[in-house]
């Protein structure tokens, strides 16, 4: 079901109506969707690099915009739409622990899953369910969606076609590792 996902996921980058798919897609990813939106990013800037920051300037709002619907769902509907997607994503289990101590680290947490692979949505729904302050997840979305999205667009403005390999299978881990190293030298500086 996934593979079908992406792959016609992919072919709407190619249609006329790319721009609103990638506005769809953003939006969406952010609350409920598995495929993220890269996918159609990045095929749409290679075909137009002219239109590079356009494309993840249209990402990053409708990610951030999506992010939103995500926090909504977690204050208004967790119980319904947004424990079904945790389970969906494996992650239902840990939000009583999560929750205890989100509020603390939560404007990190959207920082960390805006950037890396960890699944957005997760971030999105677990904020409003937890009730993290909303002017502290829109500053942290819009900072790590912005992040994500730009890097890529800055990437393949500037490599073209030779840097999308490394784009699809090894930027997710870059910022991983890039978090990873934030976090231990904020740790670190804090306990030393």
């Amino acid at each position: 079901m996934i593979r079908r996902l992406y792959d016609w996921t992919i072919s709407l980058a190619s249609s006329r109506y790319a721009f609103w798919a990638l506005a769809i897609v953003a939006f969406v990813e952010s609350s409920v969707f598995p495929i993220p939106p890269d996918v159609l990013m990045i095929p749409m800037i290679l075909a137009q690099p002219r239109r590079a920051f356009e494309i993840a300037a249209l990402a990053t709002v409708s990610s951030v915009l999506g992010g939103l619907a995500g926090y909504w769902i977690g204050v208004g509907l967790f119980e319904t739409v947004g424990e079904p997607v945790l389970a969906f994503y494996g992650k239902d289990a840990y939000f009583d622990e999560f929750a205890a101590s989100y509020n603390e680290w939560g404007a990190w947490a959207v920082l960390i899953a805006g950037v890396t692979p960890f699944p957005y949505k997760v971030i999105t729904i677990m904020s409003g369910a937890t009730g993290l302050n909303l002017t502290v997840f829109l500053i942290a979305s819009v900072i790590a969606r912005g992040l994500r999205f730009f890097i890529v667009a800055t990437l393949l403005w500037k490599f073209g076609a030779p840097i999308r390999d490394f784009i699809e299978r090894r930027l997710g881990l870059m910022f991983t590792l890039f978090c990873l190293l934030l976090v231990g030298g904020f740790y670190v500086l804090r306990f030393l």
